[in-house]
């Protein structure tokens, strides 16, 4: 979670309570970072998975997911059902599991990053989208480790 909370300096909010307007502007940009964030994160998990050069030139986040080794697959979707889901429910989600959530914004990056070519209207669950990617952060973490290295005071004879 403090990923992205010390990201956080401007106030939050909602797009009824912008008191310029002509901040309107603006609107789309943090879907827009979210969803390309998530994208990168997913993505660094696929190295981790595969030993595989060729890269996966797609900004959809379900395919992306489903690109993941199926040990992986389970790992997001358990993690999501136990700490994601519970604070975040939502009755379009059909197996209540992450890849719901990645399917419902599996176009966000370009959706909102071309809001203005829109032909539908766009919908993002920032909250639950914020705190999925905050929970794929937290596991990617456990996946490596690092540990400092301390150089050699006298060189080895």
């Amino acid at each position: 979670m403090a990923i992205l909370q010390k990201t956080r300096k401007f106030p939050a909010l909602r797009f009824d309570e912008i008191e310029d307007w002509a901040d309107h502007e603006h609107v789309g940009v943090e879907p827009m970072l979210l969803a390309l964030s998530m994208e990168l994160a997913l993505k660094a998990w696929l190295v981790f998975d595969r030993d595989d050069p060729t890269v996966i030139k797609s900004h959809d986040l379900a395919e992306l997911f489903d690109a993941l080794l199926p040990e992986s697959q389970k790992r997001l979707n358990e993690e999501f059902k136990r700490s994601v889901r519970p604070h975040h429910p939502n009755i379009f989600y059909t197996d209540g599991g992450i890849r719901d959530i990645l399917s419902q914004h599996k176009d966000a990056f370009i959706g909102w990053r071309y809001l203005h070519e829109a032909k539908e209207t766009m919908r993002f669950d920032q909250s639950a989208f914020e705190a999925t990617l905050e929970m794929v952060l937290r596991e990617f973490r456990k996946r490596y480790r690092i540990e400092p290295i301390k150089p050699f005071l006298d060189p080895p004879i």
